[in-house]
């Protein structure tokens, strides 16, 4: 069955955004408390890096016209935050596990999730390589893992 790029960018973006926060269940209240914040915040940043990343055309959407709430702030809004929770559930506290894992999320994205959006026709660089994208992508671990130790000193006071 074959799907009009439109639509096959509206289911993406339905998936995109329905699971990684379905995946949240699974997290524990808990950690949702500690985690919330510093993953929140990132997540702006991360808007606010999309939209220069926008003006710079690091990528281009295949899907026209251009809409930022529907080709990046899904990415933002979908699996950013709950990954950066997940991450921080199972790596505070390990500075060289945070960093492993952040690799590993982060690499995954850049060298297969980015061709395979790509192939389907979603989004492709355009300004960048994947090698850059890693990159552009990567530095923001260490700013999430920043945020997080300032919330602890914060939150034990």
């Amino acid at each position: 069955m074959f799907y009009s790029k439109r639509k096959r960018h509206k289911v993406f973006n339905l998936v995109l955004i329905s699971i990684p926060w379905l995946s949240t269940l699974f997290i524990g209240k808990r950690y949702i408390k500690r985690y919330f914040g510093s993953s929140f915040v990132i997540g702006i940043y991360e808007i606010i890096s999309h939209v220069h990343g926008r003006k710079q055309k690091y990528w281009k959407f295949y899907d026209k016209p251009k809409s930022f709430i529907r080709d990046e702030l899904p990415f933002d809004i979908g699996p950013y935050i709950p990954i950066s929770m997940w991450i921080l559930k199972y790596s505070y506290g390990n500075f060289k596990k945070y960093v492993a894992y952040s690799i590993v999320a982060n690499g995954a994205f850049a060298f297969i999730i980015m061709p395979l959006l790509k192939r389907i026709k979603i989004i492709k660089l355009d300004r960048l390589s994947y090698f850059q994208f890693f990159f552009y992508i990567h530095y923001k671990a260490y700013l999430l893992y920043g945020a997080q130790y300032l919330f602890e000193k914060i939150r034990k006071g």
